[in-house]
Order: structure tokens, then sequence, then C-alpha cells
């Protein structure tokens, strides 16, 4: 493949990496975490402004986005994306309000517990992007 066709090539598959971000309402700082690169490394590979971007930076950003390389046979959709990062982030949440008000002896039934995590997931899938996406 010639220096050309690999530039083009390179800059539309980060393109369509940092669509897929946005779509799915990650931020840089997020993606930074989740695919174990610098901000930095993230930041200019996305640019598209980065000739050398390497193969490890491409599928690690790939894989932090949900997308299979190089040729995806599914991608998965942005609402199941943020919708099982929100049940995660509800479970956990649930979780620790359960610990704390066992500790008061104050826990709630299972049955009520799962109502809660559903609520929550529902408020994270539908709401603040910064807060589905937050440790």
């Amino acid at each position: 493949m010639n220096t050309a066709i690999q530039n083009k090539f390179s800059l539309a598959l980060m393109s369509y990496l940092d669509s897929r971000r946005k779509e799915i309402g990650m931020s840089m700082k997020i993606l930074s975490q989740r695919s174990a690169l610098g901000m930095r490394t993230v930041q200019r590979a996305l640019s598209g402004n980065e000739p050398n971007v390497t193969l490890n930076t491409v599928l690690s950003i790939a894989d932090a986005l949900k997308v299979e390389l190089p040729m995806p046979r599914e991608i998965v959709s942005a609402y199941r994306v943020r919708r099982e990062q929100a049940e995660r982030k509800a479970t956990v949440l649930a979780a620790t309000v359960q610990g704390t008000s066992a500790l008061e002896a104050q826990a709630v039934p299972r049955k009520a517990l799962l109502e809660i995590e559903e609520e929550l997931a529902d408020r994270l899938a539908t709401g603040s992007r910064r807060q589905l996406w937050s440790n």
C-alpha cells in the first residue's frame, strides 16, 4: 500500500473512531483512561493530524469504543453501549447505597434494590454523559 493510500485510510479510520466517540458520548479523557493511552496520544490520533498512528493505538481506541477492526461485522448501537454502561454503574451505585443502609440497619429489600437499579440505569442512560462515563 503506498503512503498516500495509507494516509487516506488512516485519516478516514481515525475520523470514524472520533465520530463513534462522540456518538456514544464519551469524552477524550474517559477514552484515554479506558484505552490505557495518554490523553495527548488519543487527541493526536483522533485529530487526524498524526500520520504515524500505531496499530496498537488504533486497536486500543477501537476496543474502548466497542468497534471491531479491521472489518466490523457488528457495531454495537450507541444506545446499547450507553445502556450497558448505565446498568453497570447503577448496580455499583445501588450496591453502595445498600451497603451504607445495611450498616445503619436499614437495608433495602432485594426487590426494591432492583427497582432502584433500574431507575438509576434509566436516568444514567438518558441523562448527563459526564455522569454516565465518570468513574
